[in-house]
């Protein structure tokens, strides 16, 4: 179970994260977990280009080495990256060594100032630690691009019903969520668009 929303407490108990980025201008942060994929992630780059879209991808240090490419292809049409550890690792299951030695593995893989936890799941003592080394970055919206028990269009007005200016919503270049993508992404992109949104990628830290 997910909340597309994350609770008001939870932002509260971690000020440090990045939920959105808030200010004057009609501006959303596309993000997109799990990749590169040799397939998926160029038809996002592709869409995104037609639209004047930048985003960040915060990509899984694996899927880097096997799809080194596309991983190129991200940085080459002015995206930002993050790191998604390197093996996709649940931060609720996998004890602080371990941890912290998959987020260390996977930017020796490529370098990244912004880090994400997969599954959005981080322990205090990772928090506190990681914090030291990347800007951390969670979401305000989630789209359940991911979820197989959700309609098309269930994702779509996840996105549409609660993204506003300063929002970053998750989606993800991946086999998973690929149904789900190619249908949502697409319609997002031409509705905000039409609103006079921008989008932008998510700022590093100076």
């Amino acid at each position: 179970m997910y909340s597309v929303r994350p609770p008001k407490l939870l932002k509260r108990l971690l000020r440090d994260v990045v939920w959105d980025i808030p200010g004057k201008d009609k501006v959303i942060y596309l993000t997109f977990d799990d990749g590169p994929n040799p397939v998926i992630t160029p038809w996002v780059l592709d869409l995104l280009k037609t639209h004047e879209a930048k985003a960040t991808f915060f990509c899984v240090g694996s899927n880097v080495e096997k799809h080194r490419e596309a991983y190129d292809m991200v940085l080459a049409a002015g995206h930002a990256v993050g790191n998604h550890t390197y093996s996709h690792k649940n931060g609720w299951k996998t004890r602080r060594e371990t941890y912290l030695e998959d987020v260390k593995r996977c930017s020796a893989v490529f370098p990244a100032m912004l880090f994400r936890p997969p599954y959005g799941k981080l322990r205090k003592s990772h928090y506190k630690r990681i914090k030291e080394d990347y800007k951390i970055v969670m979401w305000d919206v989630l789209s359940g691009d991911f979820d197989h028990t959700i309609s098309n269009e269930r994702c779509l007005a996840n996105v549409l019903d609660n993204a506003r200016a300063g929002s970053v919503i998750v989606f993800h270049d991946s086999e998973k969520a690929l149904k789900k993508l190619y249908y949502t992404l697409p319609k997002v992109l031409e509705h905000f668009s039409h609103l006079g949104y921008a989008f932008k990628a998510i700022p590093e830290p100076s």
